[in-house]
């Protein structure tokens, strides 16, 4: 449950109090962005990207798995956060291994789809959060603030149609598990992963690691 921050007064030490209170909310943050719903809303009616949009968002099977981890959406982009103890009390998948099995099937699966023009190309970056807070300053709504949350958006700048963007602290967590299921790297979607890049994004005083995988059409 967010906890409300909401002080009329700027100058409250109570303000201090009740942030010094609230804990740190590991988990996995998400930003999942549908490609070209701009260009293609100049170009067809309602009808026709509309469609497109709700099967796009209705293939996305995690986000019926986690549908309260749906943080808010701005335009065609949603930000998720899973805390740690939302996925280890699922069934189907409780790890990172499997979260990120999940999020490449799902975007294999939008991209060798069939059928023509029935999705729109999705690109996302992944980051593992532990300097994450579960507060909100608007009442009876769930969000979470940190710098782990703007660091996750700032990976959206190295992503692009179907690939997904991981940051290194992530892509650790999810060798850990296959150390654990002791499951091989080639075996797995992960098999063709880049190597690891380095970033100084805007606003983080120290560079990023990351690596990402493209999904190709078939």
């Amino acid at each position: 449950m967010a906890h409300y921050i909401h002080f009329r007064d700027p100058t409250s030490m109570a303000i201090e109090e009740k942030l010094k209170g609230i804990p740190k909310c590991p988990g996995t943050c998400f930003f999942i962005d549908v490609i070209n719903s701009t260009d293609i809303k100049y170009k067809t009616e309602l009808e026709d990207w509309g469609k497109r949009l709700n099967n796009t968002f209705n293939f996305i099977s995690f986000l019926n798995d986690f549908p309260e981890n749906v943080v808010k959406g701005i335009g065609d982009e949603l930000m998720l956060f899973i805390p740690d103890e939302d996925l280890f009390s699922k069934t189907a998948y409780n790890n990172y291994f499997g979260l990120i099995e999940e999020i490449y099937a799902t975007i294999d699966n939008l991209v060798n789809y069939p059928l023509e023009n029935t999705f729109l190309n999705c690109k996302v970056s992944i980051h593992y959060c532990t300097e994450v807070y579960n507060i909100t300053f608007f009442e009876h709504a769930n969000d979470y603030y940190g710098k782990d949350i703007d660091l996750t958006a700032r990976l959206m700048s190295k992503a692009k149609a179907n690939r997904i963007v991981m940051s290194e602290k992530f892509f650790t967590k999810v060798k850990n598990d296959m150390i654990d299921l002791d499951i091989r790297l080639e075996n797995t979607s992960l098999a063709n992963i880049s190597s690891v890049y380095m970033e100084d994004f805007k606003g983080v005083p120290w560079p990023t690691e990351f690596r990402y995988i493209d999904i190709e059409s078939l």
